[in-house]
């Protein structure tokens, strides 16, 4: 192949995997504990022949869709896919194998799958069957869109984005915990959208006692994306007539306590339609945050945004275990009584995080630390 016809090539795949890769977009927040992945089918002169996207729940996958609707045109095709496809065999036969039996003559991958059940074994599988493989077109995209699944198969705990808005001043709320609206209603928007594309909420017991929020997506026919609320509250204090519990028959809320708190709080709980769950404390008579994160991925949650209060985003940020920090600076005032801001230094610094953007929303800035 010359040059000009290798550049050619190259631009085509860039173009159809950034296609894939909004198609994987769609799965945010809906297909765990399985990762968002889309896939697009191309002719040998240069048509799309099919697309998927992996479904709510995780199944089907992405590939599987393409090939299924693609029929016998699959037949010397290109597959377009944001993961590499899978090749164990669970609750479906592996993908890799689909590809195989399809006839598939190239497969563009966007990023290997680090679970240790795939790990570069679909790759191989592909190649072993004469099947030319690109690896790495669109990589840094598909690895923030599979963030959630490597985080889960690689660290045992769900990949952790706090949001924080935080007013001119510097403080996050009114006197006393009061809730004062720091951002407009753009942003709001914003951060709905947010939630949709996550698997559970985390906020702390101090909020649910000063704001009693109900957690919940709330664009328009957007109801249904709304993500698990979980709340740290060590001794039980989250009343039964909380709108996050009184919700919980809705949405699911889980109420994360110690193992020493009052079994009679739990019960009231969870009559009202909360589930609880119990973990040790830590070294310092606290939740122990690290085993929290890991029952989170025991129950199957990739990705996990964190939304208050100041205690909880400063404990995550003391213990390592923050991934991403979006921070939301309003153009307004609190004033002097206001709750100051956590010290997110530990997030902002050049060492372990690095700023991936920085943009308006409305009147507020918005800027995005990721860990290198």
């Amino acid at each position: 192949m010359d040059a000009s016809s290798a550049d050619a090539r190259a631009g085509d795949d860039a173009r159809w995997m950034a296609a894939a890769l909004s198609l994987a977009r769609r799965g945010l927040g809906r297909t765990a504990p399985n990762p968002p992945v889309g896939a697009i089918l191309v002719s040998q002169d240069g048509r799309a022949i099919s697309r998927g996207w992996t479904q709510p729940g995780g199944r089907p996958h992405a590939e599987r869709i393409a090939i299924d609707a693609a029929g016998a045109a699959t037949s010397g095709a290109t597959l377009y896919v944001t993961l590499e496809p899978c090749s164990h065999f669970g609750r479906t036969p592996p993908c890799a194998d689909a590809v195989i039996e399809a006839g598939v003559a190239r497969v563009v991958v966007a990023v290997a799958d680090p679970d240790p059940r795939v790990s570069g074994r679909g790759l191989e599988r592909l190649r072993g069957a004469g099947i030319e493989v690109a690896l790495g077109v669109g990589e840094l995209e598909a690895r923030r869109l599979a963030a959630g699944h490597v985080s889960r198969v690689t660290r045992g705990r769900p990949h952790v984005t706090l949001k924080l808005a935080v007013s001119a001043d510097g403080k996050i709320a009114g006197a006393g915990g009061r809730p004062v609206a720091v951002s407009g209603e753009a942003s709001r928007a914003r951060v709905h959208m947010m939630r949709a594309e996550t698997d559970a909420i985390l906020v702390g017991v101090g909020t649910v006692l000063a704001d009693d929020p109900e957690l919940t997506c709330r664009l328009p026919g957007m109801a249904g994306r709304s993500p698990i609320r979980i709340v740290l509250d060590a001794a039980l204090r989250t009343p039964p007539a909380a709108k996050l519990v009184a919700t919980a028959r809705d949405t699911p809320t889980w109420i994360v306590c110690a193992a020493d708190a009052p079994a009679a709080a739990e019960a009231r709980l969870v009559s009202a339609g909360a589930e609880v769950l119990r973990i040790l404390r830590g070294e310092d008579g606290r939740l122990a945050l690290d085993s929290a994160l890991a029952a989170f991925a025991q129950r199957g949650v990739t990705r996990l945004m964190v939304e208050g209060g100041a205690t909880v985003a400063q404990s995550l940020a003391g213990a390592d275990l923050v991934d991403e920090a979006v921070i939301l600076a309003g153009p307004s005032a609190i004033g002097q009584a206001g709750v100051p801001a956590p010290d997110l230094s530990a997030l902002t610094d050049a060492v372990r995080f690095a700023q991936s953007a920085a943009f308006a929303v409305g009147d507020d800035r918005w800027t995005v630390y990721e860990r290198r």
